[in-house]
């Protein structure tokens, strides 16, 4: 799934990187705060991880405008801010998680995929589609309750269907969540890679809508 990561601090944004990547998530960062405003604006993104204390275009300022967009996904706002009404006033700019600098890195992808999967419409960290099955705090696939090996790219395909189960997705929307900026949605590598996870899974959960894009689901 693709993250925007607002932060100006280079060490601290280098790190984040690095953990949201290795945990399974393409990365957009932004250093300020109007081109953070305007990465939420036009990508397609799960969620946004947010610095309060943003140049250009303070953090609170930043997700006023994506709200007042309508851009919708959740935002979890890192600060160093431990006040009351602090916080208070990021949850009324529209943030929908805190959490206060330092902080340790598993608690950070803790919060942040429970964001991710409420705004999907799941109450479990469980998601469950026929035999296949997401332990999403884990990170880990079970099929049949068999540990499901998979590639990086695969994890992150199969965790993008999973989060939206009998919903067809287009190619280009699939490949702006599992590769960088630049993918050519007419490139045959989506292809080879959903052939690889259709022989690990079996042909029957992932369908292809001809014109329209893939679909995960336990129903013919």
């Amino acid at each position: 799934m693709r993250l925007l990561l607002a932060e100006d601090d280079a060490l601290l944004a280098s790190q984040l990187q690095l953990l949201l990547e290795d945990a399974g998530y393409v990365v957009v960062h932004s250093s300020e705060g109007r081109d953070a405003e305007y990465q939420g604006q036009v990508e397609d993104i799960a969620a946004a991880i947010v610095d309060l204390g943003l140049p250009g275009l303070d953090g609170l300022s930043v997700i006023e405008r994506w709200r007042q967009a309508g851009r919708d996904f959740p935002v979890l706002v890192l600060t160093a801010r431990t006040r009351w009404h602090d916080k208070l006033a990021g949850f009324d700019a529209g943030a929908d998680d805190f959490l206060t600098k330092p902080f340790q890195p598993e608690e950070l992808l803790l919060r942040l995929r429970a964001l991710i999967r409420r705004s999907a419409g799941h109450a479990s960290p469980r998601l469950q589609c026929g035999p296949l099955r997401l332990d999403v705090n884990a990170g880990r696939f079970e099929l049949d309750g068999v540990l499901l090996p998979l590639s990086p790219q695969e994890h992150r395909i199969l965790s993008y269907f999973m989060h939206h189960p009998d919903v067809v997705i287009s190619r280009s929307r699939l490949g702006e969540h599992v590769y960088e900026a630049g993918f050519d949605p007419d490139s045959n590598t989506l292809d080879v890679l959903i052939g690889r996870i259709r022989r690990k899974l079996g042909s029957s959960l992932i369908h292809t809508h001809r014109g329209q894009g893939f679909r995960l689901s336990a129903q013919p």
